[in-house]
């Protein structure tokens, strides 16, 4: 048994609190304002729940370029994704300098400590985005992150499923994944790797990944990146490893009505998970019980090239090659036309019609097999998924 901390030391009730974290003075503003309608919780209480579980969503943003998602007055209010440090940032929070796809560039916080992610709740920040990566190297990230996303006709037992399958699949290319709920319907599978690689060598395995996925279960796993091609199938997102793509926290509070939570979970759990039933109260007394049941997870460093090598095999022996970016990112070298295929068929030129009083055409004498080359044969700003 864990027990739940100790709660902060309050002073200055009027208007205003001031609280103990960790031995840093956080003052916390307004603290009766309601954030959750539904469920009367305030912003005392997004901030307490973060001081509760301090230590495990440290764990998950320590050193990590992280956005803000605020809502400043409650989640029925005004919302922003604040990527930029904010201003009047304590001395004792770091930043980190990362480079957008857009080739501009920003300071992001980087929490180290409870106190940090105390602070930015207080700004109205409820859900934190981590980068995959660590301020002291933001050009190779050290998680490879899959994202199980429930599409319409589909749901949360659909995404545990491939979630089992998945995990197959990484433990063939010698990985082991750490599962969450994503807040909502779906899951997420973060894995640590060396950082070694660049965002595009790791969404190139995240890529192969999906396709072995799908391959197994083809009528329940997708790597289509267009909507219309999807279906009633769990979509594994691939673009969420792009440089700038980031998935919110564990731990972190998600923007619905009944303050759901991203909750760490044991494999042996997502069977009988209820993704709802993980909130800013239920998820207190879990940590008091479980502590953080990742806790372990920095503690591996696995290698891509198991995935790497599925991802030269599906371009060698399958012709499969690069998968389309988000509508932001500038044109990747390699990647496909960016265009959705309903529309590409739509703007394609209309077939010649042949004359009906054309003589047949004459068979081309053959005069030897096919030359060896022929081709014979068969923002920074977060944007909206298509």
């Amino acid at each position: 048994m864990h027990g739940i901390p100790a709660p902060p030391t309050l002073t200055g009730m009027t208007g205003a609190v001031e609280l103990d974290v960790g031995g840093r003075t956080v003052r916390v503003s307004n603290p009766d304002k309601i954030y959750f309608p539904e469920r009367g919780y305030t912003k005392m209480d997004v901030v307490r729940y973060y001081v509760v579980v301090g230590d495990g969503i440290t764990r998950a943003l320590r050193d990590r370029p992280t956005t803000l998602e605020r809502y400043p007055d409650g989640v029925t209010g005004e919302s922003f994704f604040q990527k930029r440090a904010p201003r009047y940032l304590p001395e004792w929070i770091p930043t980190a300098h990362i480079t957008f796809p857009s080739g501009r560039s920003a300071d992001e916080l980087c929490p180290t400590e409870p106190a940090a992610v105390a602070w930015a709740a207080n700004l109205g920040a409820v859900t934190f985005h981590p980068w995959p990566v660590r301020r002291g190297d933001t050009d190779h990230p050290d998680e490879l992150r899959i994202d199980l996303d429930p599409q319409p006709g589909t749901d949360y037992a659909d995404a545990v499923r491939a979630a089992h399958e998945l995990r197959d699949v990484l433990d063939g290319a010698g990985l082991r994944g750490w599962p969450k709920t994503s807040g909502g319907r779906g899951l997420h599978v973060f894995v640590p790797i060396e950082p070694r690689w660049t965002f595009t060598q790791v969404r190139r395995a995240a890529i192969a990944c999906g396709r072995q996925l799908e391959r197994r279960m083809p009528d329940h796993v997708t790597v289509r990146w267009w909507k219309e091609e999807r279906g009633a199938r769990i979509f594994v997102d691939y673009n969420q490893t792009a440089r700038d793509r980031t998935i919110a926290s564990a731990y972190s509070v998600r923007p619905r009505p009944h303050a759901p939570v991203s909750a760490p979970l044991r494999w042996e759990e997502i069977d009988e998970a209820v993704p709802e039933d993980f909130d800013i109260v239920s998820m207190r007394t879990r940590y008091a019980e479980a502590g953080d049941v990742h806790a372990d997870m920095d503690d591996h460093r696995f290698s891509l090239e198991g995935l790497l090598e599925l991802a030269r095999r599906d371009e060698s022996e399958h012709g499969l090659g690069d998968l389309p970016y988000p509508p932001e990112y500038p044109k990747m070298p390699g990647e496909p036309k960016r265009v959705q295929p309903s529309r590409a068929k739509k703007d394609a030129p209309p077939k010649r019609a042949e004359k009906k009083d054309a003589p047949p055409k004459r068979a081309e004498k053959k005069t030897g097999p096919a030359s060896a080359n022929g081709r014979g044969g068969s923002g920074e700003e977060r944007r909206q998924r298509p």
